[in-house]
């Protein structure tokens, strides 16, 4: 399960002693700084942990799996996120796993 913005703000008030007020106060600007890097077709790097970017999908042929016709999907850009070798590494490790 994906973490929420309610529980990222929840581990930092429980570790860094924040109260919830200030934890959500520490996550808006990231998560907003975030979204105007998206929208402005930036990428965003974490040393680390990884980078998300800005990918271009053309268009294509698909079909509607509802009714199985076939139809165009238009071209448009999705957020796409590459990790770090150093987070490949750390979930690719043995005592991951066990």
């Amino acid at each position: 399960m994906a973490p929420t913005r309610s529980c990222i703000a929840e581990q930092l008030r429980s570790g860094l002693g924040f109260s919830r007020k200030k934890a959500l106060q520490t996550i808006d600007p990231l998560l907003e700084r975030i979204k105007t890097s998206r929208e402005s077709g930036d990428g965003i790097l974490a040393s680390g942990f990884g980078k998300f970017r800005a990918k271009k999908k053309w268009q294509r042929r698909g079909r509607n799996p509802a009714s199985g016709q076939a139809m165009m999907l238009r071209f448009r850009k999705v957020v796409a996120f590459e990790y770090s070798g150093t987070l490949s590494d750390k979930a690719n490790a043995k005592e991951y796993w066990n």
